[in-house]
C-alpha cells in the first residue's frame, strides 16, 4: 500500500481539536453544532480505549487522533485497536500518527526511517492508507504523507504553510491543519493566553525550523514569541474575525481545519457554539 490515495476522508470543513479525551456528552454537543470531526491529541496510548465511548455517544462524528506517537505506541497494538474500532464503527475513526519531537523522546533517531518502518508494520496489519494521516510540517514528511497515507495533519502552522503544503502534495491528498483560537477582543489578553500554549513549542526544533521556513526571524521564535508569531498561529478577536482567519486555510487549499479553542475551559464549548454560526455549520444552538 504505497500508492497515493485518491479518495479523501470526509470530515467536513471544520472539526474540533482537544488536548485529550473529552466526555462523550461533549462530543455529542460538538456533533450537534455541525463540526465533522473530533481530533484528540495528547499522544494517546496504543489501546485507544477512549474512542468507542465517543463514537457511541454520536451518530456521524468522526474521531481522529492528533496524534498517536510512534515512539510510545507500538504499531501492532495500534493496528489491533484500529481494527477493533473499525469493526464496531465502520468508517468513523481516522488514525493520525507522527514522530513527535526529539526533545521529548530519548529514542528519537532517524525519525523518517522510523515512521516508514511503522507504516510498513501498519501495512502488514492491513490498516488502510485511506484511514490514516501523518503529522507533517516539512517537505519530506509531507511527501511521505501523500505517498503512504490519506494525507497530512499539520499542527501549529499558518495559512501560508497550508498553501505551500497543498502545492507540494497536489490536489488529491487530504490536508487538515490545526489552528488555535482565542475569542477575546483584547489583543494583549488574547496573546497572553496564546503564549501559555505556544510557549512550550518555542523550544522544539521541528516547530521553530518550520516557522523560520515561513519567514519568521530568530527574534520572532525566541521566547516568549513575538506578537507577529503569536498572531499568525493563534487567531483572536471577534468571532467574525476568528472565523475569517480559519477560512484562510480553506482558501489556501485545506480540506478540513481542526479548531483548538484556548482560554477558559468552562467556556470552550460556548466558543465553539459561537464559531459554528459564523462558520456556517448546521447549527449554532
Amino acid at each position: 500500500m504505497t500508492d497515493a490515495v485518491s479518495l479523501k476522508p470526509d470530515l467536513g470543513r471544520f472539526g474540533v481539536w482537544t488536548a485529550g479525551p473529552i466526555p462523550p456528552e461533549q462530543a455529542a454537543q460538538i456533533e450537534k453544532l455541525g463540526y465533522g470531526a473530533l481530533w484528540v491529541g495528547g499522544s494517546p496510548a496504543a489501546e485507544l480505549e477512549f474512542v468507542e465511548p465517543l463514537l457511541e455517544a454520536t451518530e456521524t462524528l468522526q474521531v481522529a487522533t492528533g496524534i498517536v506517537n510512534i515512539w510510545t505506541a507500538p504499531a501492532r497494538t495500534v493496528a489491533e485497536s484500529y481494527h477493533r474500532i473499525e469493526k464496531a464503527y465502520p468508517g468513523r475513526f481516522l488514525l493520525g500518527l507522527g514522530v513527535g519531537h526529539p526533545e521529548a523522546t530519548e529514542e528519537y533517531a532517524k525519525p523518517y526511517d522510523a515512521i516508514v518502518a511503522y507504516l510498513d508494520a501498519l501495512d502488514e496489519a492491513t490498516v488502510p492508507t485511506s484511514r490514516r494521516v501523518l503529522a507533517a510540517l516539512g517537505p519530506d514528511m509531507l511527501r511521505l504523507a501523500a505517498q503512504r497515507s490519506a494525507g497530512a495533519h499539520p499542527y501549529l502552522t499558518t495559512p501560508q504553510h497550508t498553501g505551500a503544503a497543498r502545492n507540494l502534495v497536489g490536489p488529491t491528498v487530504f490536508l487538515a491543519p490545526e489552528h488555535k483560537v482565542v475569542l477575546d477582543t483584547d489583543a494583549a489578553v488574547a496573546r497572553e493566553i496564546g503564549r501559555e500554549t505556544v510557549g512550550f513549542y518555542l523550544r522544539l526544533s521541528n516547530y521553530v525550523n518550520n516557522w523560520k521556513q515561513l519567514g519568521f526571524t530568530d527574534d520572532d521564535v525566541a521566547k516568549p514569541g513575538s506578537d507577529k508569531l503569536i498572531d499568525a498561529v493563534v487567531a483572536h478577536g471577534t468571532v467574525e474575525r476568528v472565523a475569517g482567519a480559519l477560512r484562510e486555510h480553506l482558501d489556501q487549499g485545506a480540506d478540513h481545519v481542526a479548531v483548538q479553542v484556548l482560554g477558559d475551559p468552562d467556556r470552550w464549548l460556548q466558543g465553539l457554539t459561537d464559531l459554528a454560526g459564523q462558520l456556517g455549520l448546521q447549527s449554532a444552538g
